[in-house]
């Protein structure tokens, strides 16, 4: 029968389980005893199959409750260990689910190698790795994918778990030939090592996979992974745990990396950081998270070799660039005189060359802007620049111009304030769209109260299929559960049947011992020339040896259980009822008889009867009768007188 079989009846079996209607009283007291005694939080776990888990060692024990659970713990240090061996189930084998397996091999792994030069290290993470059957079979997967020398120079395999009997074990790499019967036959013969009736994985290939222990609940992941795999162990936890484990698991992956699940392990809720490369097979990909990246602008005035003086040539190139800028702009002295009016200044404001030498106030740009002057004196004393609100530039037979006005002070490093420079921004366009807007904003009003009706209707139609589609969330991630339920108590059922098979195969040796016993003491029986009669103390026949089938004519199985005394052979069995109840009693331990009697073949003889305790420690548990065939003493003839 093959394992997928074996699984099959399992779930068969698991049907006819009964499931558990609520949480046992007293097991949050047994779990909080667990972590302060020994460490281990199972706050995460699901409830129900840590109570049905914990349920089995209760019954095994005859214990009532919970608590009497935490009392026998503190009195039975030992049951640690065959509690945590209940709790944290290791049913795992070579290349389980094959299909799957193929398509990591043919189409996951090759992705990934393609992915990576020739000599980048491919990094694999078994977490939850059990007895390590699952870390192997990814190794041997990868060495016939890179070869044996490419794979022991480029692959690191880490396998981790929380049970540190497992880790031992899988450390060992050694496994019987029923533990290997999946491997196909190649990849046995090359990769394994037969030792008796064990098998051992290649030392060299050995050194490639790293066992340590780890729980994904509370350390830190593994970073830098290529092929995670991950399987059949997020079941066992509750929706939070698997939320904050699958976070770690993202964390942990490549951007090219793939996440690898059992079969009952679907991430439907989680697709904002994983999404499905072959669903049916459980393969997932990184959904990769981009962040806008931060600007950096070096500044010049950090450049400690930044010449300190400008050429004098650069001066004209000063003056060209202020006449050639596309923002009006006035430079005063300190006394408020105009001192330079570049090109775009002089074409918007009216202003000429003929103004240069004049104060500000006497130009059209004071007269025209409200609060000019304050804001000069402003920004002179306060040695920073102000601001005017947008102000109208009406023109003759044109267009109204918008500007910001900004006064600006100018000053060197020292802080000596040589004048002010006046900045005219042109805002005509933003103002203009701004006005398109508004109008805009109250045509939208208007169609936004034709729409205002349709929009509740609407959110009534939205709110009714919300609540249909939290309905049916509620229905997938219950029968998820269920999923996960069915698959865990199949995995228990799975170690308990291994269990079974053990002690069925203890059993049949033993069996093999009693039958070869068996036949030892019926050699010696046949082989004794004494009948031989076994009797318990109700007097009830329990051996009848073939001597004293052929002695009385009668045969076992029909003496066999039955009263001696109540026997009808040629043998007077009255006779010898003082002498059996004398040893029974325990008054003598051995007494011999000589008793007339008839054999089988109605031969008078005279019988040799001895008898003797049967005994154990000091315990009389029977009578042991040994019966030999003698001659009858003939009478001599008597003579007259």
């Amino acid at each position: 029968m093959t394992d997928q079989e074996d699984l099959d009846g399992l779930e068969a079996l698991e049907e006819a389980d009964e499931p558990l209607e609520s949480i046992p009283h007293g097991l949050d007291e047994l779990l909080v005893y667990l972590r302060e005694a020994r460490g281990f939080d199972f706050s995460g776990y699901k409830q129900t199959g840590l109570a049905r888990r914990l349920s089995k060692r209760l019954r095994l024990l005859g214990l009532g409750s919970f608590s009497d659970y935490v009392d026998y713990l503190q009195v039975h240090p030992d049951e640690f260990s065959n509690l945590f061996n209940s709790i944290l189930i290791n049913a795992t084998s070579f290349y389980r689910d094959p299909t799957a397996w193929d398509f990591v091999a043919g189409e996951v792994v090759p992705r990934i190698l393609a992915s990576k030069r020739d000599v980048a290290p491919v990094r694999v993470w078994c977490a939850g790795c059990a007895t390590g059957q699952e870390a192997y079979t990814v190794a041997m997967v990868l060495s016939d994918a890179l070869g044996l020398e490419a794979f022991s120079r480029r692959v690191k395999i880490y396998a981790t778990d929380v049970d540190d009997d497992a880790l031992n074990l899988a450390r060992q790499a050694t496994y019987t030939a029923k533990e290997v019967a999946s491997i196909p036959p190649a990849q046995l013969h090359r990769y394994f090592e037969r030792s008796g009736a064990r098998y051992s994985f290649q030392k060299d290939l050995r050194r490639s996979v790293i066992f340590g222990r780890h729980n994904l609940f509370y350390d830190a992941p593994i970073s830098k992974i290529d092929l995670l795999l991950c399987r059949n162990t997020l079941m066992y936890f509750n929706s939070d745990a698997q939320s904050r484990i699958l976070s770690s698991l993202h964390f942990a992956l490549n951007n090219m990396g793939v996440l690898f699940l059992g079969k009952a392990e679907m991430l439907l809720t989680h697709g904002s950081l994983f999404s499905p490369l072959d669903l049916k097979r459980r393969l997932f990909n990184k959904v990769i998270h981009t962040y806008p990246r931060r600007l950096v602008v070096g500044s010049s005035a950090n450049r400690g070799d930044e010449q300190e003086s400008t050429p004098a040539d650069h001066t004209q190139l000063r003056a060209i660039s202020f006449d050639n800028s596309p923002l009006a702009q006035l430079a005063l002295d300190a006394q408020g005189t105009m001192a330079a009016i570049n090109d775009q200044a002089r074409r918007i404001l009216g202003l000429s060359a003929g103004d240069l030498g004049r104060s500000v106030q006497e130009s059209t740009l004071y007269r025209k802007l409200d609060g000019l002057s304050a804001s000069i004196q402003q920004a002179c004393l306060e040695r920073r620049p102000v601001q005017l609100p947008a102000s109208e530039w009406k023109r003759t037979n044109e267009q109204s111009l918008f500007f910001d006005v900004i006064i600006t002070p100018i000053v060197d490093g020292d802080g000596t304030l040589f004048g002010s420079q006046i900045s005219l921004v042109d805002v005509s366009a933003s103002r203009r769209m701004q006005d398109e807007l508004q109008q805009a904003t109250q045509e939208l009003e208007a169609a936004y109260e034709e729409l205002q009706s349709t929009s509740e209707e609407l959110e009534t139609t939205n709110e009714e299929l919300q609540s249909t589609v939290e309905e049916l969330e509620t229905t997938n991630e219950e029968l998820q559960s269920t999923n996960e339920e069915l698959e865990t108590t199949n995995e228990e059922l799975q170690s308990t049947n291994e269990e079974l098979q053990g002690m069925n195969e203890e059993l049949r040796a033993r069996s093999g011992d009693l039958s070869r016993l068996n036949l030892y003491f019926e050699s010696i029986l046949s082989s004794m020339r004494s009948a031989v009669v076994v009797l318990d103390l109700e007097l009830h026949v329990q051996v009848w040896s073939p001597r004293a089938v052929d002695l009385w004519g009668v045969r076992a199985d029909e003496v066999r259980g039955k009263h001696f005394l109540n026997f009808d052979i040629g043998l007077p069995v009255e006779a010898l009822s003082p002498a059996i109840r004398s040893c029974l009693s325990g008054e003598r331990e051995f007494i011999e008889l000589h008793i007339p009697a008839t054999n089988r073949r109605g031969k008078a003889i005279n019988c040799s009867v001895k008898l003797s305790r049967l005994s154990q420690d000091t315990t009389i548990e029977g009578v042991i009768m040994l019966m030999d065939e003698g001659e009858v003493p003939k009478i001599p003839a008597s003579t007259g007188a």
